[in-house]
């Protein structure tokens, strides 16, 4: 379910071909918030399950609690990478860099599962590994919904699963603890695989939250709003996570202002193809960061103005 020509991470792309994914039509102090991601993200589409409803199984589930086993499932799970990039590039990784496309084509969506209520309703869900599956073709995952953070005003404060916060940096406190105690067992499994140790792991999993959620949040129309709430829930201070949200503007070669955001890791796409990496790769001087922005920053503009065209 990412971007077709590779993993790149800066804003990855769900695959063009893939069926809608749909969403369940239990309802939870959730729904809101997911059903406003799919409608502008098809491809991904979050299962909210029953009391009682028991996981999805086949046609490409993996229970993830099983992935941060290490074992067969896992196997199983970075063959479908593995084969994707001998497809696309005519030869194969190496298994750490397998590993690598294989932790953030799972990361990226996942953490969307509790950053995007957060963002839109002001609730922070708990989801222990045990209690998601995913399936990559289409994008869905599957979640037993349970506990919640809520600030007082809240509606939804009096349900049962809610727990009252004082103010909205405790609320942050929770996003990052949730987030945290879903990747940690996954990132246990996958990092020996990755050969990276616990701050390069993290260091990855802080992009993950930051990049989801700002693309989630630019196809929303609310991309500032985004990078003032992560900037303020990374600040830099807020271990085990690694730096800063790490947004910054630079000057385009036409003079406009571009945004960007400095990593705090690196997904290894460049061992692939040196050239074809993302904007916002480390790996890139400025000079060459600024020069892939003004390119998109143009394409973008193209493409706006050719749909106002045909609208017209």
């Amino acid at each position: 379910m990412i971007a077709k020509r590779g993993p790149r991470m800066s804003a990855p792309a769900l695959a063009e071909k893939a069926p809608r994914a749909v969403a369940h039509p239990v309802h939870s102090v959730l729904t809101e918030a997911y059903t406003r991601m799919t409608e502008v993200l098809p491809a991904l589409g979050v299962t909210e399950l029953a009391p009682g409803e028991p996981a999805p199984t086949g046609d490409g589930m993996f229970a993830v609690a099983r992935l941060a086993e290490a074992g067969a499932d896992l196997d199983a799970f970075l063959a479908w990478d593995d084969e994707q990039v001998l497809a696309e590039h005519g030869r194969r990784a190496r298994p750490d860099v397998v590993a690598s496309f294989g932790l953030h084509r799972y990361a990226w969506p996942a953490c969307l599962l509790i950053t995007v209520p957060w963002f839109v309703l002001r609730r922070v869900p708990r989801f222990p590994v045990q209690d998601v599956t995913f399936q990559r073709m289409p994008g869905r995952i599957a979640v037993r919904v349970g506990e919640f953070a809520c600030l007082p005003d809240d509606p939804a404060a009096a349900l049962p699963g809610a727990r009252v916060v004082p103010d909205e940096e405790a609320l942050r406190a929770e996003v990052r603890a949730s987030v945290a105690e879903h990747l940690e067992p996954v990132l246990n499994g996958f990092g020996p695989r990755m050969r990276r140790r616990d701050r390069a792991l993290w260091a990855m999993a802080t992009d993950e939250v930051v990049e989801s959620l700002w693309y989630v949040a630019g196809l929303l129309g609310e991309q500032q709003r985004a990078t003032v709430e992560l900037e303020r829930l990374f600040p830099g201070s807020t271990r085990p996570y690694v730096g800063k949200a790490g947004f910054r503007e630079v000057t385009g070669t036409n003079g406009q202002c571009l945004p960007t955001r400095d990593r705090a890791s690196c997904c290894f796409y460049y061992t692939l193809d040196a050239e074809d990496t993302c904007a916002n790769c480390p790996r890139n001087s400025e000079a060459a960061r600024i020069a892939k922005l003004t390119a998109q920053a143009t394409e973008a503009a193209a493409a706006q103005a050719a749909q106002t065209m045909q609208a017209a």
